[in-house]
């Protein structure tokens, strides 16, 4: 028994095929053995070194590695405009530059929205509002539709008005707009327009134009709304308009300066994108020579809106 104990000790503390070969590879590691002249790194003092400062995104197993090439700039990762034009040539491109813009920045839109579709209630008789428009055609060129009116029930109405206009984008926000508009409220009355529409900074939808009539009264009017979402679908959107004119038109119960202000707060749900209910009030205000020639016809030239209405689009 005591000879088989022996046995296996000697056994165990004999180094193995494998224990030798590391020992060949890497040598004796032992305090008392003196390593070969090739074999003996540098000393590093590892005390003063900084390991805050140290890089060691580049490192593999210790080896330094090169640091890749900065990436290039937009201009030259995508090279020269018309690059092409170089290999095919310049009339062989231009058929393929003029589908590319076809099928991606010409297509033809049919766009119709009915921005304010409302009943209005107010001290003596309640009223109704429409304001509708459109336009048919690309990025570029449009042709635009605009109606509007207003009214109180079981009367004429007050003012009703479409227009026909050519708009065309001179900027990628706005669009300049000239055509014609045609009263049919009141004396029929044919005007000459020009105008911008568009969206300026902070999203304000911004509609200007100026209107030279038959008669040549030149009068001007400018809205502009926001909406500022609450939520998803619940939208608050402030509203202003003004009109103004350069004459008196005693006709029209218009006076010199500016003829009206409105302001309005309407609150709208979205139950889809396309279509939307809205509640909100709107104050308008009659100015100057416009409020005296409302007083002679008897009329309020102060008056506050309750309305309920819907927004749609498609």
């Amino acid at each position: 028994m005591r000879k088989f104990v022996i046995t296996l000790l000697a056994a165990a503390a004999a180094p193995t095929p494998l224990m030798a070969q590391s020992h060949d590879q890497h040598g004796d590691h032992s305090p008392h053995a003196a390593p070969e002249a090739e074999d003996v790194a540098p000393e590093v003092d590892h005390s003063t070194m900084d390991h805050g400062e140290m890089d060691h995104s580049n490192m593999i197993h210790g080896t330094p590695q090169p640091v890749p090439d900065a990436k290039p700039s937009p201009n030259e990762a995508t090279g020269p405009a018309n690059a092409a034009d170089a290999i095919w040539g310049a009339d062989a491109m231009r058929a393929s530059r003029e589908e590319l813009y076809k099928s991606h920045g010409d297509m033809r839109i049919f766009w119709l929205q009915g921005d304010r579709l409302e009943y209005r209630a107010r001290a003596g008789q309640d009223g109704y509002l429409w304001d509708v428009q459109g336009y048919y055609g690309g990025d570029i060129n449009k042709l635009w539709f605009k109606s509007e009116g207003e009214g109180a029930f079981g009367e004429a109405a007050e003012q009703a008005e479409v227009q026909a206009l050519y708009s065309r984008a001179i900027t990628p926000f706005f669009d300049l707009q000239a055509g014609v508009r045609h009263d049919f409220a009141g004396p029929d009355r044919t005007h000459a327009v020009i105008g911008i529409q568009g969206l300026a900074p902070y999203m304000f939808e911004i509609d200007g134009a100026a209107f030279l009539s038959d008669k040549g009264d030149l009068t001007a009017r400018v809205e502009a709304e926001y909406d500022q979402r609450i939520t998803d679908r619940l939208i608050l959107q402030p509203r202003a308009e003004m009109n103004l004119s350069a004459q008196d038109i005693p006709e029209l119960g218009i006076g010199a300066g500016i003829d009206n202000v409105e302001l309005g707060l309407r609150l709208r749900y979205e139950i889809i994108r396309e279509f939307a209910p809205y509640i909100g009030i709107e104050q308008e205000w009659k100015t100057g020579k416009s409020a005296d020639y409302a007083r002679l016809a008897g009329e309020d030239p102060s008056v506050t809106n309750y309305v309920v209405g819907v927004r749609f689009w498609f």
